[in-house]
């Protein structure tokens, strides 16, 4: 650091006598300086000292001044008692006193309140307010200061104390300081660094010391020893340096935590003021005898550079290391002067005043920025230049070298001839370096560690000023005092080449032939023996790696990308294409990578085309190299041929194709033409040359109008070159039918595989008359058929079948499949028998009952197990080695058929909160499902819900017997939680109810008349004649209605006959022929009889009118009472002709089942029995049903299709 005296002044009065600056202060823009002299104000230009006004208004000596932070106004305090505020056009505005001298002033910087001390107390002044607020103080105040935010204002007082008050003066923190009396605080200020944590107060006392506090009171860092009386202490406008001056007659420069740095001017008389200008490196010093200094101060660079490591002062204390490649920064603090740095792989020296403190690098990994001490030399060396190696510094003074290890002991010294001008590290093993000194003299030497002669490399005319040496070491750079570049060759001391307008020089240290070179504010690049490149560059370079310059201006150091691209061309220029690869690996633009390659392939330098090819990532180029050296290695020489190929890839056609020609590779040339679509070029090419097929031409002129969305030229193209196929193909994919149906119609009928084509693409298009010609052409009946099946024609399809039984299979089984998909299940149960498949319409109806059930839709599971059953019937029907099986399944899935049907209903009072069937329905639903569940137990059937609807019903009819039983039962199930309450409850009132049943609810038998329980183990048949009750499929009420066989020899259709002919009108006449005998036996067979008193009327039992009677009549009571077995009633022909065939139900069961008849014991009550499913109902709930649903309850079957259901 030095301080350079801008100007000086010495003040006077008219008297000459000299008159003390008190104190001083800058304006914010640091233009002028405030200077408190004698009685006056002066106002200097900081520019050149002059004086621009003195200002006069006080009566006695001036002692303060200060300027706002605004820049509008400043203010002066005299002696006199009295403080005058003006403004920055120099004029006085306004004037208050105290009752003491004032001893000094500090603006607000933020509200502009103005602080005024006198000896016994302090006012605040703001231009808001009209009058000042003043405050006494306990002791003298001789300092004041507000903090940055401008809260608090900091008074130190003659006790050593220092007072914190707030805006309206009240104390709001004391900080007792140690030295007391002895040491009154007479100067201090606020660190205005917006870095620091916190705000920290410098206190200078004449205790002589230099401290430091926060505003809590609480010290910070240690405290100093001046060794003088300080009269001023001021930070610089950023709170880096601290300036203090007192009775040393000297003003010294600090750091912020109080370190010495050096002494910026003697005087000879006390210092009582200095400052610092804002935002500049100027210095403003008063003196005691009227002196008013004004300094520069030049902070020298202290740096160290060694690759891409540049370590360099900041602050005078701090060592910044930078990495250049990855802009990283780490910070050491040494808290002393830094005077030297030097830096060498992975250790850095700092040189201090006391001592030199070595540095390494926690790893050795290129990335790492981490420093920490490995030595420490505490002796107080001096030198000129600072050298460090892996274990060794080397100091430079004068003509004189020293080596010392990290221990401080010196190993060895060199003595030179002339002044050391440069030293540089060249690198070498640990504690054998080499070093590279260049004097004074002009004399370039070399010294190693180990080695106590120093090697005499060569001499240049001039002194020198810098040097380089080359990666390696064959060429040696060296700059002189006439900046002038010289570079030599090591070994034979020739001088290669000279370069004028030089300050420094830097070789790249990743090519050998390379440097840089800056002078002038330009930049050179040279590159082995050609010109120069120049470019702009403010500063010099210090450092050359790859394409990075590292450039050190003024203090900052800097990199510069450089493009190497002006070197790589000159090498390109005289083919030189290995050493402008190398160049251009240094860092050069794509563009210029592919220039490079471009001119590598030209020069057949295939290796080095290929890696820069690889470079900019151009696979196109990459597969011609490839290709080229795979005929190479087989054989092929023929440079001229790959030079045209390599021609014809940079878009020079016409060169390509002459060299094709004359390499007599014209099919090459046609290649080249057509796939580039300039078929007018390859014709000019071919001219009247036979020998190239033109029709190849017309074929590929074809595709490029294909590729170009040009498809019916590409298809009349084709069409002429015999592609007929590709055609086609356009054909169809632009939907021209007429031109497909032409070109199909054209086609001799054995080509299968054209007219195949066509057919396909007129399909796909939905032209099915003009594809079924084209089939009908080829003979394809089949695929006439397939053709109506895929599009769902089903009309065209069914008449293809009818006229080629061959193919029914073809269309009714997909025909099936559709309508299975679509639930049309009867339709393609139909389908899959006239496609001869059975045993696909049973899997598919036996997947979707199982469906039905697993999803709890238990009335389409009724139906579809009613509709398994009957597919049944057809199987056995058909296979008689089915037969067993079959009826087997028959007979279960009707069972299972009725159950389902049946537990719909229950499942949906079970979930449901309404129903619409009455009590009686439900009660006769859950006893009927009940009694089936005695025999088998059908999946997702519950018990549970079957025998609670049942209790529930009973209950409410008055069934207490029946509900007990069923209570009972239900309690060994799982109950579901949400009726489990309710059960437990019914079960309990059930208890109070009598023990027995309503008998309007029993059911009667009609054949035998027996009234049978409500539960009957024997399930739903009469406990006396095991006939099967028939139920009404709505209500579930027993219908009256009987069972009976016909004799075995008898048929059904005979039978269906004989009853049918029993009521012909022949019958009818007999019938009232008879009538007049009919009422006459009728009376004759009572008889009267007297006994005694009494009589009695008796009925004629007697055979013969047994055998006038109904013979179904006669034989009802048939049967062995207490069997176990069914006994059905059995007629004969002559039964069968007297029965009234009103009276009879039919049912008429497909092969190989056998009629069933009925016949109705109460003719009044009406019954309709359904023809599919020879379910019977009572009438009006089979219409209402009916009504509802439009088909069979049970069946489904549409009303339309069941117009001919029997109604009795």
């Amino acid at each position: 650091m030095r301080a350079v005296p801008t100007w000086v002044d010495k003040v006077h009065d008219r008297d000459k006598v000299e008159q003390c600056i008190y104190d001083l202060c800058f304006k914010p823009d640091g233009s002028q300086l405030i200077v408190a002299a004698g009685n006056r104000v002066l106002v200097y230009d900081t520019t050149d000292g002059a004086l621009v006004q003195p200002l006069k208004g006080h009566k006695e000596s001036v002692y303060c001044v200060c300027y706002s932070k605004d820049g509008k106004r400043f203010a002066s305090g005299s002696a006199d008692k009295s403080v005058i505020i003006w403004t920055s056009k120099l004029e006085g505005i306004l004037k208050y006193s105290h009752n003491d001298a004032i001893q000094c002033m500090s603006y607000n910087p933020v509200s502009h309140q103005l602080a005024s001390c006198a000896l016994s107390d302090f006012g605040l002044w703001s231009p808001e307010q009209k009058s000042v607020q003043k405050h006494k103080s306990t002791s003298r105040i001789y300092s004041c200061a507000w903090t940055n935010d401008g809260v608090y204002l900091a008074l130190g007082l003659a006790n050593g104390v220092v007072s914190i008050r707030n805006k309206v003066g009240e104390e709001k923190m004391r900080i007792e300081r140690p030295g007391g009396t002895n040491s009154p605080v007479w100067s201090m200020a606020w660190n205005p660094s917006k870095d620091e944590p916190v705000d920290v107060l410098c206190v200078a006392d004449w205790g002589q010391n230099l401290s430091f506090y926060a505003l809590s009171g609480k010290q910070v860092g240690k405290e100093r020893p001046l060794g003088f009386d300080p009269c001023c202490v001021n930070y610089f406008s950023k709170g880096e340096y601290l300036l203090v001056g007192g009775s040393n007659k000297s003003c010294l420069l600090y750091t912020r935590e109080g370190v010495k740095l050096g002494t910026i001017g003697e005087q000879s008389s006390w210092v009582w003021c200095c400052a610092a200008r804002p935002d500049s490196n100027f210095v403003a010093i008063g003196c005691q005898d009227g002196t008013i200094a004004y300094y520069q101060l030049i902070f020298s660079t202290v740096h160290g550079l060694y690759k891409e490591r540049y370590a360099f002062r900041e602050n005078m204390t701090d060592v910044i290391i930078q990495h250049l490649i990855t802009e990283q920064k780490v910070r050491i603090k040494c808290r002393d002067l830094v005077k030297k740095i030097a830096i060498y792989k992975h250790r850095l020296a700092v040189q201090l005043p006391e001592r030199i403190i070595i540095y390494e690098l926690y790893s050795q990994e290129a990335s790492d920025m981490h420093y920490r001490v490995r030595e420490k030399i505490n002796q107080r060396l001096d030198c000129n230049l600072l050298v460090v190696c892996t274990n060794h510094i080397v100091l430079c003074q004068e003509k004189r070298l020293q080596c010392l290890n990290f221990s401080g002991i010196k190993e060895r010294e060199w003595q030179m001839d002339s002044l050391i001008r440069y030293i540089k590290v060249v690198g070498g093993p640990a504690n054998r370096e080499g070093l590279l000194l260049g004097l004074k003299n002009g004399q370039v030497l070399k010294i190693f560690l180990d080695n106590a002669f120093p090697v005499s490399l060569l001499k240049v005319p001039a002194a020198i000023r810098c040097l380089d040496l080359s990666s390696s070491r064959n060429k040696l750079a060296v700059v002189d005092e006439h900046n002038t570049l010289l570079v030599y060759d090591v070994k034979t001391s020739e001088l290669l080449f000279q370069e004028p307008n030089a300050n420094s020089v830097a070789w790249n240290t990743s090519c050998e032939d390379m440097l840089c070179f800056s002078g002038n504010s330009t930049l050179n690049i040279k590159a082995s023996n050609f010109p120069s490149h120049q470019q702009k560059l403010q500063g010099f370079v210090v450092g050359f790696s790859g394409s990075k310059i590292f450039c050190l201006h003024i203090y900052s150091m800097s990199t510069i990308e450089v493009p190497q691209s002006a070197p790589m061309y000159q090498y390109l220029d005289k083919k030189m294409y290995k050493e402008a690869y190398n160049i251009a690996c240094l860092g050069v633009t794509d563009g210029d990578w592919e220039a490079l390659a471009k001119a590598s392939l030209e020069g057949l330098e295939f290796n080095i085309a290929k890696k820069a090819f690889t470079r900019i990532k151009d696979l196109k180029y990459l597969e011609l190299i490839h290709s080229i050296e795979e005929r190479s290695h087989k054989g092929e020489a023929d440079n001229g041929l790959f030079l045209a190929d390599i021609l014809s890839y940079e878009g020079k056609f016409s060169e390509a194709a002459k060299l094709y020609r004359k390499s007599g590779s014209d099919q090459s040339a046609m290649n080249m033409y057509t796939d580039l679509r300039m078929f007018d070029l390859a014709q000019d090419y071919l001219g009247s040359d036979e020998t190239v097929d033109r029709k190849q031409l017309i074929k590929k002129k074809a595709d490029w109008a294909r590729n170009i969305n040009e498809p019916r030229a590409a298809a009349e193209m084709y069409l002429s070159a015999g592609e007929t196929h590709k055609a086609i193909d356009i054909m169809g994919e632009n939907g021209w039918i007429d031109m497909l149906m032409d070109v199909g119609r054209k086609t001799d009928k054995a080509d299968h595989q054209t007219l195949s084509l066509c057919a396909q693409h007129l399909r796909r298009l939905g032209a099915l008359t003009h594809a079924a010609e084209m089939y009908k052409k080829m003979g394809e009946m089949q695929s006439v058929v397939e053709l109506y099946v895929e599009v769902q024609d089903w009309e065209e399809a069914f008449l293809w079948a009818d006229k080629h039984p061959e193919y029914r299979q073809l269309v009714y089984v997909p025909y099936a499949t559709s309508l299975a998909e679509q639930d049309k299940f009867l339709q393609a149960q139909k389908a899959f028998h006239k496609a001869g498949k059975p045993d696909e319409a049973f899997r598919v109806l036996e997947q979707l009952t199982m469906n039905a059930v697993n999803e709890n839709r238990y009335d389409d599971a009724g139906y579809y197990f009613w509709m398994l059953s009957m597919q049944c019937l057809d199987i056995a029907a058909e296979d008689e080695s089915e037969y067993e099986a079959m009826m087997t399944k028959f007979k279960d899935y009707q069972k299972k058929a009725s159950m389902y049907y049946v537990y719909h209903t229950i499942q949906r009072y079970m979930d449901e909160p309404f129903t619409s069937y009455m009590p009686e329905a439900l009660f006769n639903i859950s006893r009927f499902l009940m009694h089936e569940l005695m025999v088998s137990h059908p999946t997702g059937i519950s018990m549970f819900s079957t025998l609670y609807t049942l209790a529930k019903q009973a209950r409410n009819l008055e069934a207490f017997k029946l509900a007990r039983h069923v209570l009972d039962k239900l309690q060994t199930l799982r109950i579901p939680l949400r009726f489990q309450e309710d059960v437990e409850l019914a079960a309990l009132k059930i208890r109070a109810k009598p023990f027995h049943d309503n008998e309007e609810h029993q059911p009667l038998c009609y054949r035998c008349s027996t009234t049978n329980p409500l539960v009957n183990n024997s399930g739903n048949q009469c406990v006396n004649c095991c006939h099967p009750f028939v139920y009404s499929f709505v209500s579930f009420e027993i219908l009256p209605v009987v069972e009976f066989v016909v004799e075995e020899e008898i048929t059904d259709e005979e039978a269906v006959h004989l009853i049918q002919q029993s009521g012909s009108g022949k019958t009818d006449r007999v019938g009232s022929a008879n009538e007049g005998e009919e009422e006459q036996n009728e009376d004759n067979r009572w008889k009267e009889t007297e006994s005694g008193d009494a009589q009695a009327l008796m009925l004629d039992g007697s055979p013969s009118h047994m055998q006038n009677s109904d013979p179904f009549t006669s034989n009802l009571l048939g049967f062995y009472q207490g069997g176990s077995e069914f006994q059905p009633v059995t007629l004969s022909r002559q039964a069968l002709a007297a029965m009234e065939p009103h009276d009879v139900i039919i049912c008429r069961w497909p092969k190989p089942l056998r009629f069933q008849f009925f016949k109705n014991i109460m003719p009044d009550v009406p019954i309709t029995h359904c023809t599919h499913c020879n379910k019977m109902f009572h009438t009006d709930d089979y219409i209402l049903q009916v009504l509802q649903k439009g088909h069979c309850p049970f069946c489904r079957t549409p009303t339309m299709e069941n117009a001919d259901n029997h109604i009795d």
